[in-house]
């Protein structure tokens, strides 16, 4: 849409100015209406048309048990924010194809079957999107991989019990709140009036999409990393927990320093991360002095600890200074 711009009239003691009337025309306005007017942070005003009601936005899916393509489909219409969303076999949908379609559902916060019919399972999305909190999701997000990383650290010793099946599990929760996440930005940022309650502009909006799915990512590499943990001498599991210790704290400082805009926190992530790489590329030099299962395990290992410090790197590196 080409910029416009109008002159100040004043009637009285009040300042008008005349709106687009294509504008007017595509939203239904009308002589008498009322718009709303919202004041935003940066002193600019968004107008939007008052509606009573809209209209609910609804998608059928067509559901076929010889391929997995329907659920592709609902977890897109779920990211593209519909509201309603209808799976439809051409046959009776059978019990364990019920319950399949249900284990895809739980992975996506808010969605619930509303109704049931031999051909035909509908689903609406009944959270109010504009009362959630962006940053409270990926507080929530960091939390789980925080407490999946500590559940990691504490199971490394000479009994190791592999702690891989509660992590998938969490894993799964840091999806499914990611997924959240990316249906609220993708929904704000084509409704502005929804982007306005959440005093986001664009390119914070962006950011935290960003920032989610290096969020999302470190939770893949942990719970994998609890897969490959073997069991090391004394001397090198020590230097694993130091590693892992500054790796935990890197996350921290990187997520509160993005949400809170704290520019110090970003250095401070940076410069542990030079303590991180000093000691994993010692454990690549010496990896012939660990007593482990293979030497493919100690290159797995230190990887996806390199990896994870990365995505704590790559939040930093995403916080804006507060103005």
């Amino acid at each position: 849409m080409p910029n416009l711009t109008r002159k100040l009239q004043k009637i009285g003691s009040s300042l008008l100015i005349s709106i687009p009337s294509n504008w007017a025309k595509n939203v239904n306005l009308r002589k008498g209406d009322s718009i709303s007017i919202e004041i935003n942070s940066d002193s600019s005003i968004s107008i939007y048309p008052i509606i009573q009601e809209e209209t609910p936005k609804e998608v059928t899916i067509e559901f076929s048990d010889s391929n997995d393509k329907w659920i592709s489909q609902i977890y897109g219409a779920y990211l593209l924010g519909y509201d309603i969303i209808r799976i439809k076999g051409s046959l009776q949908i059978n019990f364990k194809n019920r319950e399949l379609i249900k284990g895809v559902l739980r992975k996506l916060v808010g969605l619930e079957i509303v109704d049931e019919e031999g051909v035909i399972i509908t689903t609406q999305f009944l959270l109010d999107a504009s009362s959630m909190d962006i940053s409270k999701i990926l507080r929530r997000m960091s939390s789980i991989i925080g407490g999946m990383h500590r559940d990691v650290m504490n199971s490394i010793n000479h009994n190791y019990v592999s702690q891989e099946p509660l992590l998938r599990g969490r894993d799964d929760e840091v999806d499914r709140q990611y997924f959240l996440i990316v249906r609220i930005i993708r929904s704000a940022m084509m409704n502005k009036k929804l982007a306005s309650k959440f005093n986001l502009s664009n390119i914070d909006m962006l950011d935290y999409r960003i920032v989610a799915n290096l969020v999302e990512s470190a939770g893949d590499y942990i719970a994998n990393l609890a897969s490959f943990m073997p069991v090391f001498l004394e001397n090198t599991l020590n230097k694993i927990k130091v590693i892992n210790l500054l790796i935990a704290e890197m996350q921290e400082k990187s997520i509160n320093g993005f949400i809170t805009k704290n520019i110090d926190n970003s250095s401070e992530v940076v410069a542990l991360y030079s303590k991180v790489k000093k000691m994993l590329h010692s454990m690549r030099e010496n990896y012939f002095d660990y007593e482990v299962t293979s030497l493919l395990t100690v290159i797995e290992v230190v990887y996806l600890m390199d990896e994870i410090a990365r995505c704590w790197v790559d939040v930093a590196d995403l916080i804006n200074p507060r103005i």
